[in-house]
């Protein structure tokens, strides 16, 4: 096997497509020819890092494999663990032709008449059955000692500024706080100040990473599309397109100002050494998520889960064959393509 070279992740939040990066991480992991030294992790992407810590802890790559299948498996079964209020089976809402009744889905007639309400309404005793499950799953002290260095992102109700959780930070509620959306469940209160999810503030935040891990490799798995190429005309479909809007903006700012400082690096006009000159990569699969309803991040069906992560899977062994040899060479995400040029 070639050296195993040292790498941070950046793993995006975004409902059960997160089982994207549970494929990409488990092909990782079999491949094993790169150990993680930082994850910065938001929503999902922050779970995904807290069950892979913990597996890497109780049993190294294969143990970090084992306790990821057994993570989405439990989501599977448990359901509505994404803020999934998903629609009860309404027949008879359909005209005979199968078109929905005035262009609305029964998903968009429950979720607006959910939205309707606060969950402090709906949820008065705030219960969350995601937390028993990560609970079920998590083992607080492996997060705690690194590596992997763990940065979870949640987003301050009161400031709108993003709070990193890390080291003795790192608890079941800062993981609940990351994962929080404000119109399915009650804020989180961490040392009495409210949270939401982090996706608002950085989905994910890479500023962690830069400033508190010494790797110049930063590998980002994306999984929510930055362009969709139909206009949403549903109620729900609007309200999910200008979410994934809002949870893109941060990361995309944060792209600008790191092709700002490779610019200046490369054109000698600051200080080489005083700043990290990043090699980024991603791994994503734009055509074949951006092909799904932005709904369907609330799916959990088995089926569907392990379609995700085949995906995932296949996107991380494509990025392998490709570009495991640039790793600690060259960067391989363009960020000028992907992110700051006209889609």
């Amino acid at each position: 096997m070639s050296e195993v070279l040292a790498i941070d992740l950046a793993l995006q939040g975004g409902g059960s497509h997160g089982a994207f990066t549970w494929g990409v991480l488990d092909a990782l992991l079999e491949d094993g020819s790169l150990r993680f030294s930082g994850i910065s992790g938001t929503s999902a992407g922050a779970l995904n890092a807290a069950v892979l810590a913990t597996g890497l802890a109780r049993g190294g790559n294969e143990g970090a494999r084992q306790a990821l299948r057994a993570f989405w498996h439990d989501v599977s079964r448990a359901g509505h663990c994404f803020g999934a209020l998903q629609p009860p089976a309404l027949p008879g809402w359909t005209q005979p032709s199968g078109t929905p009744l005035w262009g609305w889905t029964p998903a968009d007639w429950f979720q607006s008449w959910a939205r309707s309400f606060s969950p402090y309404q709906l949820n008065p005793f705030g219960l969350n059955p995601l937390r028993d499950l990560v609970a079920r799953h998590v083992d607080v002290a492996a997060l705690r000692s690194a590596p992997p260095a763990l940065f979870v992102i949640a987003t301050s109700v009161t400031t709108g500024q993003p709070r990193v959780f890390s080291g003795e930070g790192l608890t079941i509620d800062a993981l609940m706080a990351s994962t929080c959306l404000p119109h399915l469940f009650r804020a989180v209160e961490i040392d009495g100040e409210p949270y939401w999810d982090g996706g608002y503030a950085g989905n994910p935040a890479l500023w962690p990473l830069i400033y508190e891990t010494p790797e110049a490799d930063l590998l980002l798995v994306k999984i929510n599309p930055l362009k969709r190429p139909a206009t949403p005309r549903t109620a729900l479909a609007i309200a999910d397109r200008v979410s994934e809007i809002g949870f893109n903006t941060a990361l995309a700012g944060e792209m600008r100002a790191i092709a700002f400082v490779q610019k200046l690096l490369a054109e000698e006009r600051i200080e080489r050494g005083r700043y990290k000159d990043l090699r980024l990569h991603m791994i994503a699969d734009e055509g074949e998520l951006a092909a799904l309803e932005a709904a369907t991040k609330l799916d959990t069906r088995p089926s569907f889960l392990e379609r995700l992560f085949g995906l995932g899977r296949a996107a991380a062994q494509r990025w392998l064959s490709e570009h495991r040899t640039d790793v600690g060479v060259r960067a391989t995400l363009d960020i000028a393509a992907t992110f700051l040029a006209p889609r």
